[in-house]
């Protein structure tokens, strides 16, 4: 049964405009990141008045003035007044996770959401009309093309990169201990990018061994732009599509069913299947709906951007244990991690 609102609630649309202005908000973050704003303030030994902070970025100060007065508003950014001079200065959620410096910075994940996503999003009707993603429309590539259109440029597929490589570095924990690995003494990270989900597993499981497996010129740009000093993570080039697949005890699926259809989906978990060693595994991770698909919000919304961006769909767990038993697997377990990825297990 629909909730009913309060008279006030009716008598003026709060919450509707506070809905309306998100996008707003998304962009203030996202403008303050590109220009700099985080890194400035947190470099600052002191608070900063809107005309420094302008000066060290080169911009206008009325227009910095403003855009701190909303990351004020909104708790990202912190301000006191000194001799009528507002002086500010960042919040410790700012430090962490906006300040490009930070090593849980999420700098990388907004920019592509500010210069990859946001342009597809100004084509949702369409997406919603079509039925298909707004490549095209947004980029001038085809739309079957899917990562042809993500990896357009080396710059492109450096934003795409850097969007992956932050995801990991807030969720991956999360994801490689909602089941023990341990027993699994050489895994492989499918379409693992820039690496960052198999360190965190490589760190969390430091006697297997753990390989990224993708495309030769994603692995060729994680090996210039993403390896660490200390890695014991190795990469190889292939296609998992179209190419074999060495084999293994544990083969990792982050992120990658959601993209798309269930027939394609379906022959590389058969051919992963195929490659596992017997009484080893498979794990997917992706972001789940609820079973009866009301929820969670940011699922739903990952799955919009599926059609915007794609040609796949968020799922209920239900969907990728039925394909997995498929596919041969069995005994597949659900990991509700309560952040924004979930996870299976299933063996072979």
């Amino acid at each position: 049964m629909a909730e009913h609102l309060s008279q006030s609630e009716l008598d003026y649309p709060f919450k509707l405009l506070e809905y309306f202005n998100g996008f707003r908000i998304s962009k203030v973050i996202f403008s303050a990141c590109e220009l700099g704003v985080f890194d400035v303030l947190l470099q600052s030994q002191k608070p900063m008045s809107s005309g420094e902070v302008a000066q060290k970025l080169t911009a206008n100060e009325g227009g910095i003035e403003r855009l701190l007065d909303v990351l004020v508003a909104i708790e990202i950014v912190e301000v006191e007044q000194l001799h009528g001079t507002a002086y500010y200065s960042s919040t410790d959620v700012a430090n962490l996770y906006l300040a490009k410096s930070s090593p849980k910075s999420l700098h990388n994940l907004i920019m592509y959401y500010s210069q990859t996503i946001y342009p597809l999003w100004n084509n949702l009707v369409d997406a919603v009309r079509e039925g298909k993603n707004q490549n095209e429309r947004t980029f001038g590539l085809p739309s079957e093309e899917i990562f042809s259109a993500i990896y357009r440029s080396e710059e492109e597929m450096l934003k795409f990169m850097g969007l992956m490589n932050s995801t990991w570095v807030i969720d991956g924990h999360d994801i490689v201990t909602a089941f023990d690995l341990s027993c699994f003494k050489s895994i492989i990270d499918l379409g693992g990018c820039s690496g960052a989900l198999a360190r965190e597993l490589a760190k969390e499981y430091p006697s297997s061994t753990v390989t990224v497996l993708d495309l030769p010129n994603v692995v060729q740009t994680a090996q210039r732009h993403f390896v660490q000093q200390d890695d014991t993570v190795q990469f190889q080039e292939g296609d998992f599509f179209e190419g074999e697949i060495p084999t293994a005890d544990l083969f990792i699926l982050a992120r990658i069913i959601h993209d798309w259809k269930e027939e394609k989906n379906l022959k590389l978990l058969k051919k992963v299947h195929t490659a596992c060693h017997p009484g080893g595994g498979i794990l997917i991770v992706e972001a789940m709906l609820f079973e009866n698909r009301r929820g969670p919000t940011m699922a739903q919304i990952f799955s919009l951007n599926m059609l915007v961006q794609t040609e796949g769909k968020e799922h209920p767990p239900s969907h990728y244990t039925r394909l997995l038993t498929e596919a041969g697997f069995r005994d597949a377990q659900v990991c509700r991690t309560g952040k924004s990825y979930d996870a299976i297990l299933a063996l072979k």
